[in-house]
């Protein structure tokens, strides 16, 4: 009986931050409202205070689960590719992708979550810190790899190029955002490929 009922509990869970998680990316943290997500999960506020403490809690969990369908579908993409330079434009591919069709309501959760939590939510901005330090490590990995396997030029500085990669395109997103059109982002994309083709690879 108390695994039946801690089953429910966990499901009731689940289903709040999966419904949360598209409302906060879209009206951010402080947009959304205990209201808001009352709405979108058909629950009484007593409902939800009985699986979440807090709106914060509600929030770092939403995050942390638009995070989890994000590596989900990026880890796939990646990992189908065989040479590191084919890795690579999977990067820009798969987030090319995500413009024209859209994991999110409302964008980048990475990009939103940073502008919005950078002075008034700390934890937030770690939760934040903590997915852009997975990105770097993945593509510094993905450098190193092609470095190994000949594919790259040794001498690169894989830490340097996977800052500026991550830089480029959450910039690109930020002004196609802010523009309404997508050439910002398609403009950075060419850039990087470039980059790639004359100073990476061999």
């Amino acid at each position: 009986m108390e695994e039946e009922l801690l089953s429910k509990a966990e499901k009731t869970k689940r289903y709040i931050i999966e419904r949360s998680a598209q409302l906060f990316n879209q009206k951010g943290y402080v947009g959304t409202s205990m209201s808001d997500i009352m709405d979108v999960t058909g629950l009484t506020k007593g409902g939800i205070y009985g699986n979440f403490k807090s709106k914060d809690e509600i929030a770092l969990a939403a995050f942390d689960y638009n995070m989890e369908v994000l590596y989900e579908v990026f880890r796939g993409a990646i990992e189908v590719q065989k040479s590191s330079v084919d890795r690579l434009h999977t990067v820009l591919g798969f987030h090319k992708s995500i413009i024209y069709h859209p994991l999110f309501h409302g964008g980048c959760p990475i990009l939103n979550t940073s502008i919005e939590a950078d002075d008034t939510h700390p934890e937030l901005k770690l939760k934040v810190i903590e997915a852009l330090n997975v990105w770097r490590t993945s593509i510094i990995k993905i450098i190193e790899r092609g470095k190994l396997r000949g594919e790259m030029k040794e001498d690169i500085k894989s830490e340097k190029y996977a800052n500026v990669f991550i830089a480029a395109i959450e910039g690109g997103l930020m002004m196609s955002k802010a523009y309404q059109n997508n050439k910002y982002l398609n403009d950075t994309f060419e850039h990087i490929k470039s980059v790639i083709k004359n100073e990476l690879e061999v």
